[in-house]
């Protein structure tokens, strides 16, 4: 069920307040404005509900909107969009451009399904040309949610705190058992491993369990990124390995 302009609008604007999530996240409001506000995000819940229910298996891909056409990190992207959605994939992004275009570019030449999840923001983060199905949230929490939810394994390629942020947040989820053998995958060794190298010091605290790195995948390799996503995701959603054969072109005569 598509919504229309109208109730869009209902929500949005006269009426329910700001659709600022910075005025919201300054403190306390009136009864009134908070309600306000439960009912434009759960308003905007139920509009991503209705718009992913059928998109199919989707694998997310993360980056930053930085990259250029020309960066190595845009073609990696590119690759693997189009290696996601060789496997039969809906490719999911943030929407925006850089490494979420790439992989949503890659997918779209592939022949597959590109779909990505807008923020809505006063300067930046305009929809991809690349896309067949955009959706809009006005929230991150719901934005967020809506990755994790739909998505059965994430492509985590270089880019900044809007990327560690999901990152960690998936690794927090399988950490907590919120959810189980959801694959990520790193793109980026050289970008990424810093990083990984600083995390010895919080299994020698006892912050993290050494059984924690085992929760992803580094690779610059899209082969392996793509054969890890195929070994985790038959292994906790039961998906026929069909889903990964590419479709091939039925020969005349053929019973």
């Amino acid at each position: 069920m598509e919504l229309s302009n109208g109730q869009d609008k209902f929500f949005q604007n006269n009426g329910l307040g700001n659709r600022s999530e910075r005025e919201f996240l300054e403190g306390p409001h009136g009864r009134l404005k908070e309600f306000g506000f439960v009912l434009r995000s759960a308003w905007e819940f139920v509009r991503g509900f209705r718009k992913l229910h059928f998109v199919g298996p989707c694998i997310t891909v993360f980056g930053s909107a930085r990259f250029k056409e020309d960066h190595k990190y845009y073609q990696l992207a590119r690759e693997t969009g189009a290696a996601l959605a060789d496997m039969g994939f809906t490719v999911l992004t943030g929407g925006g451009p850089g490494i979420m275009e790439a992989a949503n570019r890659g997918a779209r030449e592939a022949g597959g399904t590109s779909i990505g999840c807008n923020i809505v923001l006063p300067h930046e983060q305009h929809p991809n040309p690349y896309l067949d199905l955009m959706i809009e949230f006005d929230y991150f929490f719901v934005r967020k949610f809506m990755l994790i939810k739909y998505s059965l394994g994430f492509v985590v390629m270089p880019g900044g705190f809007g990327t560690l942020d999901e990152l960690f947040e998936a690794l927090t989820l399988m950490q907590t058992n919120k959810i189980r053998n959801f694959p990520v995958v790193l793109m980026g060794k050289e970008y990424y491993s810093e990083l990984i190298a600083s995390w010895s010091r919080f299994i020698d605290e006892g912050t993290i369990s050494p059984a924690d790195m085992d929760r992803f995948l580094i690779t610059d390799s899209v082969e392996d990124a793509c054969q890890y996503l195929k070994k985790n995701v038959v292994k906790r959603f039961g998906l026929k390995q069909q889903l990964f054969i590419p479709n091939q072109p039925s020969k005349a005569g053929a019973t």
